[in-house]
């Protein structure tokens, strides 16, 4: 399986700034799908209501599917790879 990966920069309630990658299957083109993905996440790390759109999330690239990442994609449809400041 083929994932995309969107580079997404998001800016926390506290005024700093967290930097993940929504990670979901290549097929799904529609880019409002994936900021839904990430406004999921965003609520669960507690930072709801912060924008996200295509100033904050951006397509990046195409790979295969890493296999930390399958589980989550079958039971979410998504992953998120947390690369700064997610906490």
């Amino acid at each position: 399986m083929q994932a995309a990966v969107w580079d997404t920069y998001v800016t926390k309630k506290d005024g700093s700034f967290m930097h993940f990658d929504i990670i979901a299957p290549a097929e799904i083109k529609d880019s409002s799908v994936i900021y839904n993905y990430g406004l999921e996440y965003l609520k669960e790390k507690g930072q709801d209501n912060q924008p996200l759109t295509a100033s904050e999330c951006n397509f990046c690239h195409v790979e295969t599917v890493r296999l930390q990442w399958a589980e989550a994609i079958e039971q979410k449809g998504y992953f998120i790879l947390e690369m700064e400041n997610c906490n």
